[in-house]
């Protein structure tokens, strides 16, 4: 009993200590170590909807200067639990960008973040980061 009580603690404090730790990935020849960031931005707000130009000029003012390298947008629909417990459906939008893992590039997500919710009135923006290998 004490070895299993001993080996279920060994295997949880390893599941939590992997979330604090960095994954290492390996490209192959020609492929480059890269970080992608996938952003998901909402557009319902308190009286009305982020519009199509509304996003255009977020890309251009907003994202382009920070992110000229390159960028990729989609349209999307998703779901998700407000603060209030009900659950939201509406039209988003999503953002990868492919990038070097720094703090200048991390400074820069925040920036695009926090520019959105504020701009927005959005609660939340959801981001998803990831180590990849990219090739041109």
């Amino acid at each position: 009993m004490r070895l299993l009580r001993f080996a279920i603690l060994a295997i949880v404090a390893t599941t939590f200590s992997a979330c604090g730790s960095t994954y290492i990935v390996r490209c192959k020849d020609g492929d480059t170590l890269a970080i992608q960031d996938s952003l998901y931005f909402g557009t319902a707000k308190p009286n009305g909807v982020v519009t199509p130009d509304d996003w255009s000029g977020f890309l251009e003012n907003t994202v382009t200067p920070r992110f000229p390298q390159g960028l990729t947008s989609s349209r999307a629909s998703g779901q998700w639990r407000g603060s209030d417990g009900e659950i939201v459906r509406e039209d988003s939008h999503v953002l990868l960008l492919l990038h070097p893992d720094n703090a200048a590039t991390e400074q820069s997500i925040r920036e695009v973040i926090d520019t959105y919710k504020s701009q927005f009135q959005q609660e939340a923006v959801l981001r998803i980061r990831s180590a990849t290998c990219a090739s041109f």
